[in-house]
């Protein structure tokens, strides 16, 4: 009997002493996982008024921008996990930090110039064509890397970087395959930064889940892959394969997004190969309403819906739909940019605009408007683009995110103190007006009355009066031009007229003397 009672004691202490290891062992584990956890976060980061323009740009206007079962999760169900990410990127953690821990494991190495130009990335104009050259035309490969690194989500999503940069390099060759000066890679990228401005800048971020987030990216990114340098009024006119297949309706965004999940799907390129099925199914339904939605016939009826429902009393606006509308202001922002980027990306556009009338010409096909390179009004069409396409869908997209975020935003928000490590850093201080001018995208700024109102900082509205104001000098410029080449062709046309008028009476004068010899020969 002692024995058993010897034996149980024993036993007892032992799984008293082995109750408050595991107790030890646990507490010390939770309190390892907090610092990594502390540690990874330091790390982490309707209608056209048709009198208003030339009948030109008018008959652009309207064959151009005239003609939802998703599943999103509830907020609560997944809170979002980026807020720390947030504020490392509001706090200026900048790429060359990324850089010199990046070149040190196994994710893809920045070359400096490139970390230098990625700087500015969360810039509202953000300078792509002095980046495609520091990046050797590479410029998929490092934004959108750098981009999803930020937001965490290969991480979140356990994204392998190997996979990662094979996928990135696809898109990159698909984005090139036809050589638009357009439609092209450093479109994808300008349009994936400006969705980052949108969502980063204006705290859009913290009303979205990780995995909305992460969708896009991904459909910023992707918006215009394999793009054919031609619209799709082209194909449909042309009778083209792809219209064929997606039956004339948004022929060109059916196959961008279409192309991009059969991409997605090759083993060595499959970022999404860790997705659960719920997460795959939400994720691609977003997307394809995303890309659909920039089918640019859609604008007006988009715009229509969203003005609609913000005039409600308590307007309830849907995730997709919010998405949807940000995509589509980002995919025609460039004239919402500073005016060298903006006039760039202008001329690129027209010169595939050429090319497809080129190509109409060949074919026996009318020309499409703007696609004329006789007769097209460059200044008078951006006019009319500016005030009656993007100045009004960046006004509804921003009452709209305002809406959206006055109940999650904060009452003050200012910038956090950078961090010892990016103050010692080759970063420059003196930023430019525009960024210290958005160092508090999140405020609650005073109005009449003591009153207050969520605002966001709309950076696009500067560049919108600017740009116009040029466009419209060089109107007036090109008008007096086309009136002087006018002037010259019909003086031209009326010396031509006068020439044989000239001809005629020297003729009459040389037959008159030629019979007047003949009768004095007679006489004679």
């Amino acid at each position: 009997m002692s024995r058993l009672r010897r034996e149980s004691s024993r036993q007892s202490v032992i799984t008293v002493e082995l109750i408050q290891f595991i107790i030890q062992y646990r507490a010390q584990e939770t309190q390892e996982k907090k610092k990594r956890r502390l540690a990874d976060e330091d790390d982490e980061l309707s209608e056209v008024q048709p009198d208003a323009v030339p009948p030109e740009v008018r008959e652009w206007l309207a064959s151009t921008f005239t003609r939802q079962m998703a599943t999103t999760r509830n907020r609560s169900d997944e809170k979002p996990k980026f807020r720390s990410v947030a504020h490392a990127i509001r706090a200026g953690i900048f790429v060359d930090r990324i850089y010199r821990r990046v070149s040190s494991s196994t994710l893809m190495q920045f070359p400096p110039d490139v970390v230098k130009l990625l700087k500015n990335l969360d810039d509202w104009t953000f300078d792509v064509f002095a980046l495609t050259e520091a990046a050797s035309g590479q410029v998929i490969k490092y934004v959108a890397y750098d981009l999803l690194n930020r937001y965490g989500a290969m991480h979140k999503f356990k994204i392998a970087p190997g996979v990662l940069e094979v996928f990135l390099h696809r898109v990159e060759e698909g984005y090139c395959r036809y050589r638009n000066p357009y439609h092209n890679n450093l479109h994808a990228v300008d349009v994936m930064q400006s969705m980052h401005y949108c969502l980063c800048n204006t705290g859009l971020m913290n009303w979205l889940t990780d995995l909305e987030i992460f969708a896009s990216l991904l459909a910023a990114l992707l918006h215009d892959f394999e793009h054919t340098g031609t619209t799709n009024n082209f194909h449909v006119m042309s009778g083209s394969e792809t219209a064929l297949l997606y039956n004339d309706r948004a022929v060109l965004e059916n196959h961008h997004v279409s192309a991009s999940f059969r991409l997605m799907k090759e083993d060595d390129a499959n970022i999404l190969s860790h997705l659960s099925r719920e997460e795959y199914k939400e994720l691609r339904t977003l997307m394809i309403d995303m890309v659909l939605a920039t089918d640019m016939t859609y604008h007006f009826q988009q715009l229509k819906i969203m003005r609609n429902l913000l005039t409600l009393q308590e307007p309830t606006i849907d995730k997709s739909k919010a998405l949807s509308l940000v995509l589509h202001c980002c995919d025609i922002s460039h004239p919402a940019k500073h005016w060298d980027v903006h006039h760039r990306w202008t001329m690129l556009l027209l010169e595939e605009f050429f090319r497809q009338g080129d190509l109409e010409k060949e074919l026996g096909l009318p020309f499409s408007p703007l696609c004329d390179r006789k007769n097209t009004l460059v200044a008078e069409s951006q006019i009319g683009f500016i005030d009656f396409i993007v100045e009004p869908s960046m006004t509804i997209m921003s009452d709209m995110l305002e809406h959206i975020l006055a109940p999650i935003a904060p009452v003050i928000k200012s910038k956090p103190a950078p961090l010892p490590e990016e103050t010692s850093s080759n970063y420059d201080e003196d930023q430019n007006d525009e960024k210290k001018r958005n160092v508090c995208a999140m405020t609650r700024k005073s109005i009449a009355g003591g009153n207050t109102k969520f605002t966001i900082t709309k950076p696009w509205l500067t560049c919108l009066t600017e740009n116009k104001r040029i466009w419209k000098e060089q109107a007036i410029k090109d008008a007096e031009a086309c009136a002087l080449a006018a002037a010259a062709e019909a003086e031209a046309e009326d010396k031509a007229d006068e020439k044989p008028a000239a001809e005629t009476e020297t003729e009459s004068a040389a037959d008159e003397q030629k019979e007047t010899t003949t009768e004095g020969a007679a006489d004679n």
